[in-house]
């Protein structure tokens, strides 16, 4: 994360140093149009660039924590390994499942939204059941019952 977080504020001073360059070179030429203005205006330009790619890194870095945190307190409220405060209640009201089952289900989702974007939306749910790495393991009552 340091490293995310240093490429940023490096990017940033780069973009924020180029920008003064700028100001100066038109500063000194009267604003008229010179070589060096417009070296000026192309390294400015380039460290924009290179700004907005740092800004998306950390952006795409930040999305993947949101959701490894997420996904594993998924995994600990699923499966009631979550150790509660003290003095506060634990129970969620669902009975706790396995990692197992819930990467099972888990795949049956990302199965869905695979279908559901590929545009065979019409036999979604049968196909996806019935696929050769089937998500579902009729091992689990839960799954026999729906």
């Amino acid at each position: 994360m340091d490293n995310v977080v240093d490429s940023l504020n490096n990017a940033y001073q780069d973009f924020i140093a180029a920008a003064a360059n700028v100001l100066e070179c038109r500063e000194n030429t009267s604003a008229l149009k010179t070589t060096a203005t417009d070296t000026a205006l192309e390294n400015f330009k380039q460290k924009w660039e290179l700004f907005r790619v740092a800004c998306d890194q950390a952006e795409e870095f930040v999305e993947s924590l949101k959701q490894r945190i997420g996904s594993e307190c998924l995994v600990d409220e699923a499966t009631g390994s979550v150790a509660g405060k003290p003095g506060q209640a634990t129970m969620t009201g669902l009975p706790p499942i396995s990692a197992v089952r819930l990467e099972q289900m888990s795949k049956a989702v990302r199965w869905l939204v695979i279908e559901l974007q590929h545009g065979s939306g019409a036999g979604t749910s049968n196909s996806a059941l019935s696929h050769p790495s089937a998500p579902f393991d009729a091992r689990f009552t839960e799954d026999a019952a729906q």
